[in-house]
């Protein structure tokens, strides 16, 4: 059965919420000294916002910037290295999410490996993974483990399901990161302007809402947990704009269809079973602590990076790529330089374009 969201595409619906944010807007604007940056946390959101042309109706003042949503756009240069370190080592497979084979590295990128000779597989879930080292016992199989929480408890089953079965050719490559955590620096960054947080769909599913509510109490940010139709999203955009012109910040479930505001416990559960908390390098926001996940002592035997310890080439940075600044939210997708002249998605140079999530791949797409 499939759920009916016609309700969440209503035009009658979405002039009336446009009318409402219209109407709240002045008293938000005058109290936040004329300008309102609300943040889109979820890659999602960016895509979603810009295809139903969102930015176009919002109020003078109220502006809508990009955050570090995307994993694959997050992922730091140098584990783009590491990646392709591992797929350089003869006789491994690796296993990956589509959007990871166009990522461009500093010299190379998992594609242009694999045009060489590498033997990289596009699957859909970590358990692929693990059910293709099933089928080649006598061959390594490392699966890249990028991602938020969504995806985190399902490559922790999937390590889980290994030791069970005493399967020793799967490793997983773990490149894993938080988003509330990553939210604290961004509000303690001077350089980074935030007004109010349009919080994760997808992220809020696993983690509910709780682990966002310090945002309110200790920085006095309110945010939204919304869906991706487009009535879910200006909902959230009038409750954030209601919230800031009556001087409140609390952290609001408006995407109840889909997540509890516990989460999903076993899926927690199962991510603590297999991973503790570890410092975690984000691109354009460096190392931030306890922002990601490492294995535990009693699943670090599929350890990809202790299993093999890959050579890593020197980094080196895009030259004039500035998908760090985008995905701190400094600088809009077309500020870039190279936006839609050096960089587009048949030839990107960072991976804010590579990625059906990512902010430039949006503006590109519906903005430009």
């Amino acid at each position: 059965m499939s759920l009916d969201l016609s309700g969440f595409r209503d035009p009658k619906l979405g002039r009336e919420l446009v009318g409402a944010i219209h109407e709240v807007a002045p008293a938000a604007l005058e109290r936040c000294n004329g300008s309102i940056k609300l943040m889109e946390v979820c890659g999602t959101h960016t895509v979603a916002l810009a295809r139903a042309g969102i930015r176009s109706i919002l109020p003078e003042g109220v502006q809508l910037i990009s955050g570090p949503g995307c994993p694959v756009c997050v992922t730091a240069n140098h584990e783009i290295d590491t990646v392709i370190a591992l797929s350089r080592i003869p006789g491994v497979i690796i296993t990956t999410f589509g959007d990871m084979t166009r990522v461009p590295g500093s010299t190379s990128s998992l594609n242009e490996e694999k045009a060489k000779g590498a033997d990289v597989r596009i699957v859909y879930s970590p358990l692929d993974g693990l059910s293709i080292a099933e089928q080649n016992p006598d061959r390594q199989v490392i699966f890249i483990g990028v991602g938020f929480e969504t995806t985190t408890p399902l490559i922790s089953s999937a390590i889980f399901r290994a030791a069970r079965k005493g399967v020793t050719n799967f490793s997983v490559f773990t490149a894993h990161k938080t988003v509330p955590a990553t939210l604290d620096a961004l509000v303690n960054d001077p350089e980074v302007d935030i007004t109010a947080l349009m919080l994760p769909g997808h992220v809020s599913t696993i983690i509910g809402k709780h682990p966002y509510e310090f945002l309110a109490e200790k920085y006095h940010i309110p945010g939204v947990i919304m869906g991706f139709e487009p009535v879910d999203l200006l909902s959230g955009i009038y409750l954030l704009l209601k919230m800031l012109s009556e001087g409140k910040a609390e952290i609001v479930n408006d995407y109840r269809r889909c997540v509890m505001d516990e989460g999903n416990v076993a899926a927690q559960e199962m991510i603590a079973r297999v991973f503790e908390p570890a410092d975690a390098n984000w691109r354009g926001l460096g190392v931030i602590p306890n922002s990601g996940y490492k294995l535990r002592d009693d699943y670090e035997a599929f350890d990809a990076l202790k299993r093999f310890s890959p050579d890593v080439e020197p980094t080196v940075e895009p030259r004039g790529c500035k998908c760090g600044d985008v995905l701190r939210g400094i600088i809009a997708p077309s500020s870039c330089p190279l936006f839609s002249k050096v960089c587009s998605p048949e030839h990107p140079v960072g991976p804010c374009m590579v990625s059906s999530e990512g902010s430039c791949a949006a503006y590109y797409k519906y903005l430009r």
